[in-house]
């Protein structure tokens, strides 16, 4: 049920609000539509003033929709969504255009994430996609970026998280290695071997805290908060690394041990506003990603 505004707001307004209620700053809003912060400011204020209440409401790091912002946010949408249907390709087809910012894990930002981006730039070349590359904890305040991937099922707020697929780590020694020390053959050999993986002192995420536990007796031999290093550090003969199975398998020189006792599952979670996952670029975006999953889907889980 749609709701009556007192007065009749400006388009310009609308769209302003669809901005700020999408990022959730004053400052990303102004950067997406070529305004400056008091520009914005004013505009809310008009906007506020037309509809008789508060459009938006402060929180730590920016700013929320309330109820009424909401319902004004629908109108917002509908005013896009016009005079984005004017923009049209030769074949009549919708164009798509505008700048996406996605954060995820490096494995999943290049093995995932850039294949995506570069699918959408190829049917939208108009759509910008940012690919952020960090291993941490959602974020509460999402400001400045439109979605992110983490592990492990997040506690969000004001946000939508949704399981897109789980993949698993495994136990891997390069050849050369393996060669010269011999391959485990039970758990308890771990303790012979050095580990390579996260620093433990700096890993945020719980869940890839948690999967070091299951080769409790190894110590630490290169640890970094880069997975490619650990990859790296693991062919380079520095120890077992306990490694996504999507990354490692990738290299003939890596071999996989104790497959059936050190095998971690965890999940990839897309995170992201509501509102933000309704703009057009950004669902080609999910839509992509989640292609290139679907493709991936047996190498994720080390079975491809």
């Amino acid at each position: 049920m749609s709701t009556a505004f007192p007065g009749r707001p400006s388009a310009d307004d609308l769209l302003v609000l669809l901005a700020v209620g999408r990022s959730g700053r004053f400052v990303t809003a102004a950067d997406q539509l070529g305004l400056n912060h008091t520009t914005i400011s004013r505009r809310i204020a008009a906007l506020e003033q037309t509809l008789g209440g508060r459009v938006l409401t402060r929180v730590t790091g920016g700013w929320e929709l309330t109820d009424l912002g909401r319902d004004a946010l629908a109108a917002a949408e509908a005013v896009e969504s016009a005079v984005k249907s004017l923009a049209a390709d030769a074949g009549g087809n919708r164009v798509l255009a505008g700048k996406v910012r996605l954060s995820a894990t490096d494995g999943f930002s290049a093995y995932i994430a850039a294949p995506a981006a570069a699918a959408v730039r190829r049917r939208h070349p108009d759509i910008a996609v940012e690919l952020v590359a960090t291993t941490r904890r959602a974020s509460q305040q999402r400001s400045g970026l439109d979605l992110e991937v983490v592990v492990g099922e997040p506690r969000v707020r004001r946000a939508t998280a949704t399981h897109l697929a789980d993949y698993r780590l495994g136990l891997y020694g390069s050849r050369a290695y393996l060669r010269e020390h011999g391959a485990p053959a039970t758990i308890d050999d771990l303790a012979r071997y050095p580990l390579v993986y996260f620093i433990d002192s700096m890993l945020q995420v719980d869940d890839l805290d948690l999967a070091s536990g299951h080769v409790p007796t190894m110590r630490e031999s290169v640890t970094s908060t880069n997975v490619f290093v650990h990859v790296e550090a693991t062919r380079a003969s520095a120890g077992l690394g306990l490694l996504p199975c999507f990354m490692a398998d990738r290299h003939a020189d890596l071999v996989r041990v104790l497959a059936d006792s050190v095998a971690v599952t965890l999940g990839y979670w897309l995170v992201a506003r509501t509102e933000t996952l309704r703009r057009p670029e950004v669902a080609a975006v999910v839509a992509a990603i989640r292609s290139m999953i679907d493709d991936q889907r047996d190498a994720l889980l080390g079975a491809g």
